[in-house]
């Protein structure tokens, strides 16, 4: 390589200097929101995989909003404050989407645990819980891929410089709020979707109690064992199709409202 060819290959890596700073700013906050993101930042998925999503959704967003980042030079102390303040937003906004999943997995235990199935399966996963739980997150992360969720996510990612300013801390009091919201919303929603199991498991041991009480002499819990098995299945089968997309219909409104509060 001629000593010309070398100054020009500086000067031109010299001239994407501010887009590969911009670039590292946006990778700050998605690299950390990637840790929690649902489907795409899964535990079951490689790390290799994860880092390669990582790159490409910065390499969306960074065009973006690359005016509105803050410049990363000027000494240690602003460069720590911005890779801190990144950083916890990326930690935030995955939080909030990933309490929707929890949300799935919350209503599947209350499910499985009113219908009898709580240990059917349990540790198929790598967090032990219920089948349930795994059909109803493993049903609900595919719809949300089929329906565009790397399309949202990218939205949901360039909204955030809107309510999350690069490079400044979020207020603690607001902060405060807003996670005791997104927790209330979680557990409302996995009751909500949990709720016809709720009434089912109630109606039954009623039922299953007036017959005790009507012929003492019947072995009701080998009666009964078999029958809310087969109802807790059978429910699940049929409400599955309602429960799935209530729970993405809340999941996509918290992505396109995410400071707002459940409707």
């Amino acid at each position: 390589m001629t000593p010309d060819m070398f100054d020009a290959l500086l000067a031109h890596i010299d001239s994407l200097m501010p887009e590969l700073v911009n670039g590292f700013g946006v990778f700050l906050r998605v690299g950390a929101m990637m840790a929690l993101m649902p489907a795409f930042g899964e535990t079951v998925i490689p790390v290799r995989v994860r880092l390669a999503l990582a790159i490409a959704f910065t390499l969306i967003i960074t065009p973006a909003i690359g005016t509105d980042l803050p410049q990363l030079r000027g000494g240690p102390v602003p460069l720590v404050t911005v890779i801190a303040a990144e950083g916890l937003a990326g930690l935030t906004l995955g939080v909030g989407l990933r309490l929707f999943v929890i949300a799935l997995q919350t209503a599947g235990t209350i499910a499985a645990q009113a219908t009898s199935l709580s240990q059917f399966f349990g540790g198929a996963g790598v967090d032990p819980q219920p089948a349930m739980s795994q059909i109803l997150v493993m049903a609900g992360l595919a719809l949300a891929v089929m329906n565009g969720l790397h399309v949202r996510l990218a939205e949901f990612l360039i909204l955030s410089y809107s309510f999350f300013p690069p490079g400044q801390f979020p207020g603690g009091g607001n902060m405060g709020d807003w996670g005791t919201t997104q927790v209330s919303r979680a557990f409302t929603l996995a009751f909500t979707l949990a709720m016809p199991f709720v009434i089912m498991s109630v109606l039954y041991y009623v039922a299953l109690g007036a017959i005790n009480k009507a012929m003492p002499q019947l072995m009701v819990a080998f009666v009964g064992a078999p029958a809310i098995t087969f109802a807790g299945l059978a429910l699940l089968f049929l409400s599955a199709p309602l429960i799935l997309p209530l729970w993405h219909s809340a999941f996509e409104g918290f992505i396109a409202d995410p400071t707002g509060t459940p409707r």
